[in-house]
């Protein structure tokens, strides 16, 4: 893992005050206007016939939306970036630009349950085969890749914590031609690269770390000019799920502080992987870190894992009796959530599905926040108490 130098040092690409700013003011203003007017026809005509790039309709470009977009493209390494409405919008603009009916696209067994939903029913209407494949076994994925059209992954995975050779699969991908897209919410740009590792695009939920205080549902996806100007071209003006000027100016907020909040996710985060791996109520502890050396190109953790309880511990009475984690899905804000993994097998069609393929029964997802190691220490070990055999609660 890195330690807090580089880390803050990657800071000055986000925090550095290098917007368009008319008014000299420290936080770069809100454009919210729905369109833009021109001062003459000639003006109007260079803009349409593409000779002249200026806003015209906030679906399209928008100031504030860009200065989002551009800070993020220099956190990934990447020539240019699109913001959207949510994470899904990034992802079904990104896919349904480089797929058509009769394609194929090979993922990876463990995605976001909405990614996979959207594979499993939009793509099959369209006629797109989805094959599924364990992103660890090298040979499992370059004897699915030939053929294929665009190749999906995560890395770390968001439930299991899968952590995949990424420059390995991004060089599978392009021997096979294949467009590599990674979903990067976990580690963020702060932990990791994927653009630097050879893949073609790298989406993400901005709603989790990039925005940071659960306030704002938006995505991106970042790549070389080419391939954002073509979901620019294809998708992005009619699928219609263009991120909003507020949003981008949350999100641009966000960016300010990503560094320093993932070191605090990171950092508490282990600390309570480490402890719950030495508790005699679990099982396994599934964090990346515990596992040995990080893989090359993740430098840092981020503060989602899950842990699994061995046999006789109640999962639902150790759900409510948690009192500073609560009990909620998505993640990246500032705030302490847990996820219990039947719940997830049960929502995605059986225990067989690819999704829900190694999701324990008695397995917890926990997004540890910000409210501090031993506060969030004490509700573990008390909820675990309240749902252990012989227990008053029970």
């Amino acid at each position: 893992m890195t330690d807090r130098a580089p880390i803050l040092a990657d800071a000055s690409r986000i925090v550095a005050h290098d917007e368009p700013n008319p008014y000299e003011a420290v936080v770069p203003p809100i454009v919210q206007t729905s369109l833009f007017t021109f001062a003459s026809y000639r003006e109007m005509e260079e803009t349409y016939l593409g000779q002249k790039a200026r806003p015209t309709y906030s679906r399209g470009l928008n100031p504030t939306v860009r200065v989002f977009e551009e800070k993020l493209a220099a956190l990934e390494g990447a020539e240019d970036a699109l913001g959207f409405a949510s994470g899904m919008a990034a992802i079904s603009s990104t896919v349904l630009t480089f797929v058509k009916p009769g394609d194929r696209i090979v993922c990876v067994r463990h995605v976001y349950p909405d990614a996979y939903r959207l594979f499993e029913t939009v793509l099959k209407r369209l006629q797109v085969e989805v094959a599924y494949v364990d992103g660890q076994d090298l040979a499992a994925v370059a004897a699915a890749l030939p053929g294929a059209m665009l190749f999906y992954m995560e890395s770390p995975t968001s439930w299991v914590m899968d952590v995949h050779d990424v420059a390995a699969l991004a060089g599978l991908a392009r021997k096979n031609g294949a467009i590599s897209v990674i979903d990067n919410s976990w580690a963020s740009p702060i932990f990791q690269q994927p653009l630097m590792l050879g893949c073609d695009l790298v989406v993400h939920s901005a709603s989790k770390y990039l925005g940071g205080h659960s306030d704002v549902v938006a995505g991106v996806v970042a790549g070389s000019s080419a391939l954002i100007g073509q979901i620019r071209s294809s998708t992005l003006p009619y699928l219609g799920g263009k991120m909003s000027p507020f949003d981008a100016w949350l999100l641009t907020r966000g960016l300010r502080t990503l560094p320093l909040r993932m070191q605090a996710h990171q950092d508490a985060a282990l600390a309570i992987a480490r402890r719950l791996a030495a508790h005699p109520a679990v099982e396994s502890v599934q964090h990346p870190a515990l596992a040995g050396a990080l893989p090359q190109g993740l430098s840092g953790t981020s503060g989602l894992f899950s842990f699994i309880f061995r046999d006789g511990i109640d999962v639902p009475a150790f759900i409510d009796a948690l009192s500073v984690f609560s009990l909620g899905v998505s993640w990246g804000g500032h705030e302490s959530l847990a996820v219990p993994g039947r719940v997830v097998r049960a929502q995605n069609a059986g225990p067989n599905s690819a999704i829900a393929f190694g999701i324990h029964d008695n397995s917890v997802r926990l997004h540890v926040g910000l409210e501090g190691i031993d506060l969030l220490w004490r509700d573990l070990e008390a909820a675990i108490a309240a749902a252990s055999p012989g227990s008053a609660a029970q």
